[in-house]
């Protein structure tokens, strides 16, 4: 039996095992392309979830990263998908207080608006508070309405209430609020109804400046009551956002073109009521 030369032994060895360094590098540098390709994607992916999350924390860092001084529309809407050529849609900018209705990169309607204040409300005594902000990220118009009527939240009353200096009295149905003097405030139907002492009831009048003050207190009426319901406030026309946000008209024309909302998008009457008949439903909106 005779034994093998140890120098080709050799070289067999060192063919081995430089074609195992060559393999493991180049698997190397393909996992490299393809782990760069796949943060590209993700770094893209990310950047979008973050402004339609309102992520804002984070993608502050990411505007200083990139250069960005401010929130601006043209740097954010190159960086997001826009939706099919064919296909209208709403931009928002919170900060330039100002709404286009847009195809592709044709302008087909721009107005001013007013935003969310950006205010907090505290109620006097309780844990419950309230951020008035316009919300960032894409929504949706999911339904539209001729001459809107508002239906008061909770924070309304309380907001009132602290202008005055009264206190809040939440009214519910079946409850009886005295008011002092023999009488008593209740509801019956659909309205808040107020029985005097000497048996006879009538309805309060709803609406703006008509709210119900009991004994130094600001009743809260029950959902479903006429006195929950304000109309003219929201102008001639909503397209609704859903969650209790809208774009919509106002009784306050001055107030447009500034942050004084309480997170609704305003326009003036006569802005909205165009927007209104070229908006259908299912159209995308865009806030920044």
């Amino acid at each position: 039996m005779t034994s093998a030369d140890p120098q080709v032994t050799t070289r067999h060895g060192r063919r081995w095992l430089w074609a195992a360094l060559i393999a493991v590098a180049l698997v190397l540098v393909s996992s490299a392309i393809v782990f760069a390709n796949v943060l590209g994607v993700r770094y893209e992916r990310d950047v979008a979830r973050m402004v339609f999350n309102d992520n804002l924390e984070v993608l502050r860092g990411v505007h200083l990263r990139l250069g960005a001084q401010s929130d601006s529309l043209s740097r954010l809407l190159t960086a997001l998908p826009h939706p099919a050529a064919n296909q209208p849609y709403l931009i928002i900018s919170i900060e330039e207080h100002r709404l286009w209705y847009k195809q592709a990169d044709s302008v087909l309607f721009t107005a001013p608006v007013a935003t969310g204040s950006g205010k907090t409300l505290e109620r006097d005594g309780d844990d419950v508070h309230w951020r008035f902000d316009t919300p960032r990220g894409r929504l949706s118009v999911i339904a539209k309405d001729t001459a809107p009527m508002w239906v008061a939240p909770d924070w309304h009353y309380v907001e009132l209430a602290q202008r005055r200096g009264l206190g809040v009295v939440r009214l519910q149905r079946g409850d009886e609020i005295p008011t002092g003097d023999g009488g008593v405030v209740f509801v019956a139907g659909s309205n808040v109804v107020r029985r005097g002492s000497d048996g006879r009831t009538a309805a309060y009048a709803p609406g703006a400046g008509n709210e119900i003050v009991v004994s130094g207190n600001i009743i809260i009426p029950p959902y479903g009551t006429n006195q929950r319901k304000y109309a003219g406030v929201l102008g001639t026309h909503r397209l609704n956002l859903g969650d209790g946000y809208a774009v919509h008209g106002t009784n306050e024309p001055e107030s447009v073109g500034r942050s004084v909302s309480h997170g609704c998008v305003r326009l003036t009457n006569e802005d909205i009521s165009k927007l209104y008949d070229m908006v259908p439903i299912g159209t995308t909106v865009f806030i920044y």
